[in-house]
């Protein structure tokens, strides 16, 4: 498994793809920051809010644009074949790309924090951005990638087109993360209306990045990512049948 991660990572990086992918992702969370309507100079508060907020809508392309190809090529070269052939079973397959995936997601995140140290030192006294809740808003930026990495290797393993992967997994991450909340806010369902929305991402999301952890947050988002790489795995059992 740790040989297919490392041929992941490899092959990310050996790409211009994956530059242009991490390169567009700073650039557009560094103008959500400093440049848009609500940065940090306009409101005149020490906070990295205003990227938290809107980092979903650049996952709900950046990660698809990473998971599109990671079982979608491999079926259409035929590569996957011969993958199997080797001493490695469909879980560890969808381990090693699915770890592949989270440590290309945190190579994409760490450069960012150059905004938390540039906030906090711009703060009057220096470090007076709440610290703590920053920390939790990049911990439900994780999980929420962590979702979407899920969602991607799902839409990846059952078609062997990777634009076909790419749409798939976006429409699927926008209505895990928007399409319950909307539902909610239609307002026909009554108090069932409460309990969709909590299916929904975004209601975990927000409460994390207000600084609120909970475990009932936590276990949301280990058991949708988990449902979503075993309907992956089964996607790939699937050719057996």
């Amino acid at each position: 498994m740790f040989a297919l991660f490392s041929k992941e990572i490899k092959s990310f990086f050996t790409s211009i793809l994956g530059y242009v992918i991490i390169g567009l992702f700073l650039v557009l969370t560094g103008i959500f920051v400093w440049v848009l309507k609500g940065n940090v100079m306009s409101v005149g508060r020490s906070t990295l809010q205003n990227m938290f907020d809107l980092a979903p809508w650049i996952f709900l392309f950046l990660i698809p644009a990473i998971t599109m190809r990671m079982i979608a090529e491999e079926r259409k070269s035929g590569t996957m074949e011969l993958l199997l052939t080797q001493p490695i079973s469909d879980t560890q397959l969808i381990l090693g790309k699915f770890f592949a995936c989270e440590a290309l997601l945190v190579i994409a995140l760490l450069p960012t924090l150059i905004y938390f140290w540039s906030v906090w030192s711009l703060g009057m006294p220096d470090g007076k951005i709440d610290v703590g809740a920053t920390w939790c808003s990049y911990l439900g930026l994780f999980l929420l990638g962590t979702i979407f990495v899920s969602i991607g290797l799902f839409a990846s393993s059952i078609t062997k087109n990777q634009i076909v992967a790419f749409l798939l997994a976006a429409l699927f991450c926008f209505l895990m993360h928007f399409g319950f909340n909307f539902i909610y806010d239609l307002d026909f369902l009554g108090s069932a209306g409460y309990v969709v929305k909590k299916i929904g991402i975004e209601h975990h999301y927000s409460y994390i990045s207000m600084g609120v952890i909970d475990t009932r947050d936590i276990i949301y988002y280990i058991t949708v990512s988990f449902l979503f790489l075993l309907g992956a795995r089964i996607s790939l059992l699937s050719r057996k049948w």
